[in-house]
């Protein structure tokens, strides 16, 4: 896999739809040095429709990543699903300052999609992943590891924290 195999030549392509298919695995991660999640395992397909002035591009993901329950600890595969819009203009010069509105200098025909492809994946991992066995409480409660804070009574130092402290009470 290469980061070329990313290049969408849209120069030749005739006015209207076409669709493109791109398979990502633990290489894909390779090319961006990120190797917090492993077992990628998903599709992205694009559709690009292509107007005389202009390029739209529906992105859609399925798929699924190895990562592990914040609650057990236990690896699991979380379900990935994403879509994502990105207009292409033409402009004197390269412009990618909004997320959803690219504009490539006239004149070019080609577009590399893999760093969407790659926000994508990971713009759709959750922040908290619990494993679906706990959601379902096919896991006995015992092994649930909860971080709560602990409340720890600290010696008090200054006497008015007492009248603050009674005003909550």
């Amino acid at each position: 896999m290469r980061k070329r195999d990313f290049d969408i030549v849209f120069s030749s392509l005739a006015l209207g739809e076409h669709d493109f298919t791109f398979e990502l695995n633990d290489e894909f991660f390779d090319f961006f040095e990120y190797n917090d999640h492993k077992q990628l395992n998903a599709v992205v397909t694009i559709l690009l429709n292509k107007h005389n002035t202009f390029l739209e591009l529906d992105f859609k993901l399925k798929g699924k990543v190895g990562v592990e329950c914040d609650r057990t600890g236990e690896p699991f595969l979380q379900k990935l699903k994403h879509t994502f819009k990105l207009l292409v203009k033409f402009g004197d010069e390269y412009n990618d300052e909004d997320d959803e509105r690219l504009i490539l200098p006239q004149g070019e025909y080609k577009l590399n999609v893999a760093q969407y492809l790659y926000e994508m994946v990971v713009l759709s991992i959750p922040q908290k992943n619990v494993h679906p066995d706990v959601i379902s409480g096919k896991i006995a409660p015992e092994f649930i590891v909860d971080e709560e804070p602990e409340i720890i009574e600290e010696e008090n130092l200054d006497p008015r924290w007492d009248k603050l402290k009674d005003l909550l009470n």
